[in-house]
């Protein structure tokens, strides 16, 4: 069903088998990634099996955004009842104020290992991560999460925030000098508006919704509607939009990239609830947004959203990431159930699944395939084995529940 039909029936999220299936997709996440624990401290990666690696075929481990995602995923695990789920956040918030903490110089070590830091850099993009994380382990009631939580807190203010623009800044060596080439991103940007919702509902602080909201506002409502609801990625120190940015392919591709055009329109309904309703432009942004990447990142002939787009919205690296894909699904969720337009999104919520479930989750396996290539067949030029359970258990648990609040925040109120 290419054509959004007339009328699409109920809601999938509805239906007892769809609910039952996303459960126990979530369950299989969570059983495949417990595997990830390094008894010496942090995480593995894993390959293609769900074996972990480890030693000099593991480039993936002890990154502060994958520790930090860890004891996200797992509170909302503990939440839901899934055995051995806290201990796995016990050892991720011990790894990361024990290992990617600096003691010295404050902040926290992009990848550390056994030994010490790796790449002792501070990154705005993980120190995001680390505030989702203190915010979850507040949630869950971890006793080390105030303190994470303040300690966190303290060096995004006095480091990272940028007053003046509202926003956050990108990147520093370890001991907090600039960069020769200052950089500014909207991804950082993103996650911290994430986690920044997530510590105002775990804490009451008001400061931490303003800070999303100023970021929203710079990002969003200024720059992306002047630029036809595109979400422009990379500008320079000065806050300039640098089109021409060439850029990492995973962390900063160049041009546009549809799978966050996707997050910011669900994230955008969130604080939108989270302010009060007050913000009439939020949910016009968002189904802007929701609408742009429907309209010019997906591939109308196969399927899948395109990792990023040019300038004339044509496909720059034309493969298929699953985390766009979940992205979606959640996109879907809050805007069908927070708008009159619920037939239109509950299509794409479905047209989604069924390529996520006929392209992505190997049946065999139950492995989401992390790259397809433009032709749809497994690609491994950005992503190998299972890199990540954080988007994929985030598509399996907002169908799950009210499309109001973060999931750390609706969990805690149904159990």
């Amino acid at each position: 069903m290419n054509q959004a039909p007339s009328s699409v029936g109920p809601r999938w999220t509805t239906q007892p088998y769809h609910r039952q299936w996303l459960t126990e997709t979530a369950r299989a996440l969570l059983a495949s990634f417990a595997v990830t624990v390094n008894p010496e401290g942090g995480f593995f990666g894993l390959d293609e099996a769900g074996a972990p690696l480890t030693g000099a075929n593991d480039d993936r481990a002890n990154q502060l955004q994958a520790t930090a995602r860890m004891v996200y995923c797992y509170a909302l695990g503990h939440f839901l009842g899934h055995p051995g789920a806290g201990a796995i956040v016990d050892h991720g918030m011990d790894c990361l104020w024990r290992m990617h903490r600096d003691p010295t110089h404050g902040g926290y070590y992009w990848r550390v290992g056994e030994t010490g830091p790796e790449d002792p850099s501070k990154q705005a993009y993980g120190h995001a991560f680390v505030l989702l994380a203190a915010a979850s382990a507040k949630t869950v009631g971890h006793p080390d999460a105030d303190r994470l939580l303040a300690d966190v807190t303290e060096v995004l203010l006095a480091r990272f925030w940028e007053a003046e623009r509202g926003a956050t800044s990108e990147e520093y060596t370890a001991d907090w000098k600039a960069l020769a080439a200052p950089y500014r991103g909207q991804n950082s940007n993103m996650h911290l508006t994430e986690a920044l919702m997530a510590a105002f509902e775990a804490t009451g602080e008001k400061r931490y919704i303003e800070m999303a909201v100023s970021i929203a506002e710079l990002i969003i409502h200024k720059v992306a509607a002047a630029n036809g609801w595109r979400v422009i990625e990379h500008f320079s120190g000065s806050w300039e939009v640098e089109r021409d940015y060439k850029g990492s392919q995973i962390f900063r591709p160049a041009g546009t990239t549809p799978g966050h055009w996707l997050e910011w329109s669900r994230l955008l309904i969130q604080l939108w609830i989270a302010t009060g309703r007050q913000q009439a432009w939020m949910p016009e942004a968002a189904a802007a947004l929701f609408r742009n990447a429907v309209g010019k990142g997906w591939d109308g002939a196969k399927g899948g959203f395109f990792y990023t787009l040019d300038w004339s919205d044509k496909p720059l690296m034309g493969d298929k990431l699953w985390w766009p894909l979940c992205e979606g699904i959640g996109a879907a969720v809050f805007l069908g159930a927070n708008s009159r337009d619920g037939e239109f999104f509950e299509h794409w919520y479905r047209r989604i699944w069924d390529f996520v479930g006929g392209f992505v989750i190997e049946g065999a396996t139950g492995r989401w395939i992390p790259q397809l290539g433009a032709d749809n067949r497994i690609s491994t030029t950005l992503f190998t084995g299972r890199p990540d359970i954080y988007h994929a258990l985030q598509a399996c648990l907002i169908p799950l529940l009210p499309a109001e609040g973060s999931l750390l925040r609706e969990l805690s109120a149904v159990i």
